[in-house]
């Protein structure tokens, strides 16, 4: 393994992390990000933030988590998400180093921390996004198929439908974008993968919407978004699905045997 490589990809990462919050802050509201004068402000006195103030990590840990000019506080998704971004970018180069199936990977994590970001701060998952997405992780597929191929379609198929069914059944238990994310997620996880993400992300969503209420963080019935918890369960899967499944099948072969 190349460690210089592993840190440019890590570096790259923290880079584009920082972008993709400010698509993910500034698209729902329709704001601007790609024009040159379209520089990152703070959000609370709209000064423009110098070059100092832009460094991936960094510049939050510098400044204490607040802007240098009102001492608002930054919110931590900042820092969070370029890092993430960063160890995600790293990670899938340790998982396929040079195979084709890199280049899903770092845009599977790119599409999923705008997701992130978007739903952590409007409970919203854009259109845009994943139809910006779409069609390249069709074209990925069709270049990197799943074994067997037809995965993909099944896994589109079976995600939306899921979701569908519980919208229909629930009444509105869960919202369309979550819908339309589990698709694009068949397409680049396959079916039984897809499955495996809906129940790490239900599985999920359950323990920290206890924990958040027992705490008292949040009130009963006080909606919480579920994106995140379908972005981590879907990068958990994608990255380590195998490893799950079979730590999940040992331990119910172990419990068989000591029941017996």
């Amino acid at each position: 393994m190349d460690l210089l490589l592993l840190f440019l990809l890590f570096f790259l990462g923290i880079s584009l992390g920082s972008f993709y919050n400010v698509v993910g802050l500034r698209l729902p509201t329709k704001q601007s990000f790609s024009k040159k004068n379209d520089r990152s402000y703070c959000p609370n006195c709209k000064k423009q933030l110098s070059w100092y103030e832009l460094i991936p990590v960094l510049s939050y840990l510098m400044q204490g988590g607040k802007c240098r000019g009102c001492k608002d506080k930054i919110s931590i998704i900042y820092p969070i998400g370029e890092l993430l971004t960063g160890l995600l970018f790293a990670l899938s180069y340790i998982r396929f180093e040079f195979q084709v199936e890199i280049i899903m990977a770092i845009l599977f994590v790119s599409m999923l921390m705008i997701i992130f970001v978007t739903d952590m701060t409007y409970m919203l998952i854009p259109n845009k996004i994943l139809l910006f997405f779409l069609p390249i992780f069709i074209i990925m597929r069709i270049i990197q198929p799943l074994e067997p191929w037809w995965s993909s379609i099944i896994g589109a198929v079976t995600g939306f439908g899921l979701i569908f069914i519980i919208i229909l059944v629930s009444r509105g238990g869960m919202g369309a974008g979550d819908m339309k994310l589990f698709g694009v997620l068949g397409i680049v996880l396959g079916f039984e993968n897809v499955l495996l993400t809906f129940f790490l992300s239900c599985l999920l969503g359950a323990v920290v919407g206890i924990l958040l209420m027992l705490f008292k963080v949040v009130k009963r019935k006080q909606p919480i978004p579920f994106g995140p918890f379908i972005v981590i369960a879907a990068l958990l899967t994608y990255f380590f699905g195998d490893a799950i499944v079979e730590w999940y099948v040992s331990l119910s072969i172990s419990h068989l045997l000591l029941v017996e």
